[in-house]
């Protein structure tokens, strides 16, 4: 019989790089050793770490970490694009936000990270027909780290959110590729109407702190929207809009706004 050649093992940067600062804090702060073993290091992929924190994060008397933890491991066994997805926002929130300052951190303390990643799971289990589970999980994430995410709602990778207290998506709200946004945005309706009725945000958004982007209108790509504007009508591509109700104003100011995070309108 031939011999067996060993398999390849997969190269995952992403995963090495946390677990090689997560063995760095443990040595500059034991205390925390528990937790970060038990969170990054006790695992063997980024997808396990993952299923284990949303376990243990969204578990109440009503859902034990257990169950919760088996439906995680399905998610990411059946699509392989959450991880992958995971590991795009990991990146995003680190290159974007200059809070952070390891890889490591989104994973085990940034609330508006582990909230996406609660959501695509809940989004999973939406599109395999699995509803009520799926609400489920919106209430919880809603519930613990205060982010209500609809789970029909689509949402691309290289997502980053900051602070992201009181972030609300609506059902049938798209969220494209590399968008940025801050604490309090809405991406909401404007009535008690039925149907495709929440915006579309195209890639390479920002989105300013307690923007309200409401109806089913196209923000386009790579526009800059201002803290504090409600936006009621389609933003073309690569311009700034400020204000209520919100207007262009300019140029968007750069090629990528949601890399640079650049929020300041220049006076005319």
């Amino acid at each position: 019989m031939a011999e067996r050649k060993p398999k390849v093992a997969s190269v995952d940067p992403v995963w090495t790089h946390i677990c090689e600062e997560a063995r760095a804090a443990v040595r500059d702060e034991p205390l925390l050793g528990g937790f970060i073993h038990s969170g990054v290091l006790h695992h063997p992929t980024l997808e396990r770490a993952l299923a284990y924190r949303f376990s243990l994060k969204l578990a109440s008397g009503e859902m034990s970490e257990q169950i919760l933890r088996e439906i995680a491991d399905e998610a990411f066994a059946s699509d392989p694009s959450i991880g992958q997805a995971a590991r795009a926002d990991c990146v995003a929130v680190y290159d974007r936000d200059p809070a952070c300052h390891r890889f490591l951190q989104p994973i085990l303390f940034f609330k508006g990270y582990q909230a996406v990643q609660a959501f695509r799971i809940g989004h999973w289990l939406w599109n395999t027909g699995r509803r009520d589970l799926a609400y489920f999980v919106q209430m919880r994430v809603s519930e613990v780290f205060g982010v209500d995410i609809h789970p029909g709602a689509r949402i691309g990778k290289g997502i980053m959110i900051d602070h992201a207290h009181s972030i609300v998506i609506g059902e049938t709200a798209v969220v494209g590729d590399n968008v940025s946004m801050l604490h309090s945005v809405t991406l909401g309706g404007t009535g008690k109407e039925d149907g495709d009725r929440h915006p579309k945000i195209g890639n390479g958004v920002m989105i300013g702190a307690g923007a309200k982007v409401l109806g089913n209108i196209r923000v386009g790509d790579c526009s800059r929207i201002a803290a504090g504007s409600v936006v009621l009508h389609d933003v073309p591509d690569c311009t700034t809009v400020a204000g209520v109700p919100a207007k262009v104003i300019g140029e968007a100011g750069c090629a990528q706004p949601a890399l640079t995070m650049d929020q300041r309108i220049e006076a005319e």
